[in-house]
């Protein structure tokens, strides 16, 4: 599985962060296997510097044969925002590959 990360640039897409959200994305959607060819995540700052909850993280995985399942979480910081978008995205995958009876 390959994992793309895009930030804007209200977002410090330092290495770290790409680790921890890579760390997420692969601890999240690991049982999934080969099945899932590339996510994409985008992390943006709605707002700016006005602050509240404005992280936003779209995530879209690719998945062999199908159309792409994408989900998206708005958040106070990029690490909830990631984290809930990958729980959506384990919830999308599950009811996509369930209706298709894999």
């Amino acid at each position: 599985m390959q994992i793309q990360i895009n930030t804007d640039n209200n977002i410090d897409g330092n290495q770290t962060l790409k680790a921890d959200v890579k760390d997420t994305v692969e601890h999240h959607l690991t049982r999934f296997g080969d099945r899932i060819t590339r996510v994409e995540v985008h992390l943006t700052d709605v707002n700016s510097q006005k602050g509240g909850r404005d992280i936003r993280c779209v995530m879209e995985a690719r998945v062999g044969g199908m159309q792409p399942v994408a989900v998206d979480e708005l958040a106070h910081d990029w690490e909830k925002a990631t984290k809930g978008a990958a729980e959506k995205l384990v919830r999308a995958l599950d009811t996509r590959f369930g209706k298709l009876g894999r």
